[in-house]
């Protein structure tokens, strides 16, 4: 027993390094959007369609992710996604137009698709084993390293041109990739006892309808908060630089606020579930983003933006981990691919939209709809907590 206990912390090791990564890979890109932006000419609206191309290839990506775990395992999958993950954030300075960005991030989008799935996946068998709601520590350490790597790009925003800057977190990705992935490969998968059971021929029994709504219910919660988790890294720092005229620098520490704030809350997360319960914790967390962002969209100065960011990122904190994990619990990896196409696809197709509102209207009005879908997250759950309770 022992043995088996120490199995489980490597894996849980490893699995954080590769959470923590995918933040901090993450990070950096958004930090550098202004820089890209200025560097390709975009408007608002077409570096909105740029972005979809991260969207697009993380959404049909997910997809297939799920099968390719089902086949080939979480810890495999995981390993070759971070690698295409850290190559390709390197490309996005080389580009010069809003088409030629919009293609290198569809090769960006379909790794960072591929591995929130796979890992994930992994993740929630290993609470399944655990039997104790540690997903949020999980969505911490990718909070924390999406903290360091917005904090990095703000300090080097001055003197690193964005080519540098990226090409050297590709080079730091590759390299705890090396470690991490060695240590994932070694480890064997957690195996849930209460696994769904597989088919005659090995694969696994489709889940009945209540199912299958009750992992849409919660991908559609998760949609709701990943799209304000996607507006933040994506327009934050335009909005604290554009409308608020604070230096490149002091608008990536926005997305810090934001990602410091998310990672306290993450940290937070298995007390205030096992105290509080799942629907609790995501009615109070989705009523405390709605203040929050409300908050950071209106506010006339950048220190009270900045304070909106932080108490954004509470409330979202641990919304997203919840729905993601109650997925798994219930659909195996095709419930996490589920849950994840739909809460990453807020997350990514939400920039692109708050794109056009911002032309429309203005990036500070276009930046309450995070208040607005996190209200909706609120009335979802609570309408369905009796259907969820049950599962």
């Amino acid at each position: 027993m022992p043995g088996y206990r120490d199995d489980l912390t490597r894996l849980r090791i490893a699995l954080t390094a590769f959470f923590a990564l995918d933040g901090f890979v993450f990070a950096g890109w958004v930090v550098r959007i202004p820089a890209i932006k200025e560097q390709t000419g975009a408007s608002a609206s077409a570096l909105g369609l740029a972005l979809l191309g991260v969207s697009a290839g993380a959404v049909v990506t997910m997809t297939l992710t799920g099968r390719l775990v089902r086949r080939y395992g979480s810890h495999p999958v995981t390993v070759a996604c971070a690698v295409l993950l850290c190559l390709s954030i390197a490309l996005p300075p080389l580009t010069h137009s809003a088409l030629a960005l919009g293609a290198v991030l569809l090769v960006f989008g379909s790794a960072y698709g591929g591995i929130n799935v796979a890992f994930n996946s992994a993740a929630v068998d290993l609470v399944a084993v655990l039997r104790r709601p540690i997903m949020p520590s999980f969505h911490a350490a990718f909070s924390l390293g999406g903290m360091v790597g917005a904090g990095l790009g703000g300090l080097v925003a001055g003197s690193l041109s964005p080519t540098r800057h990226l090409f050297g977190l590709a080079l730091i990705g590759l390299l705890v990739t090396l470690v991490a992935g060695r240590a994932l490969l070694r480890c064997e998968p957690a195996a849930p006892p209460d696994r769904p059971a597989a088919g005659d021929d090995g694969s696994p029994r489709r889940p009945d309808r209540r199912t299958r709504r009750l992992v849409i219910t919660f991908g559609l919660i998760a949609l709701c908060t990943a799209y304000g988790e996607g507006a933040m890294a994506d327009w934050g720092a335009l909005h604290l630089e554009q409308d608020l005229d604070a230096s490149p620098g002091l608008a990536a520490a926005g997305y810090s606020c934001f990602a410091l704030a998310m990672t306290v809350g993450r940290l937070t997360g298995t007390t205030l579930l096992e105290r509080l319960g799942r629907t609790t914790t995501v009615v109070a967390g989705g009523t405390t983003a709605v203040a929050g962002m409300l908050i950071g969209a209106l506010a006339p100065s950048v220190w009270a933006a900045l304070f909106g960011f932080a108490i954004t990122g509470l409330g979202l904190a641990n919304i997203f981990p919840v729905a993601v994990e109650r997925a798994g619990a219930l659909g195996g990896p095709s419930g996490v691919a589920t849950a994840s196409t739909l809460g990453y696809g807020g997350m990514l197709l939400g920039p692109p939209a708050i794109g056009f509102m911002a032309d429309w209207f203005s990036l500070s009005a276009a930046l309450t709809s995070v208040a607005a879908l996190a209200a909706v997250a609120v009335l979802v759950a609570v309408a369905t907590r009796r259907a969820a309770a049950a599962a």
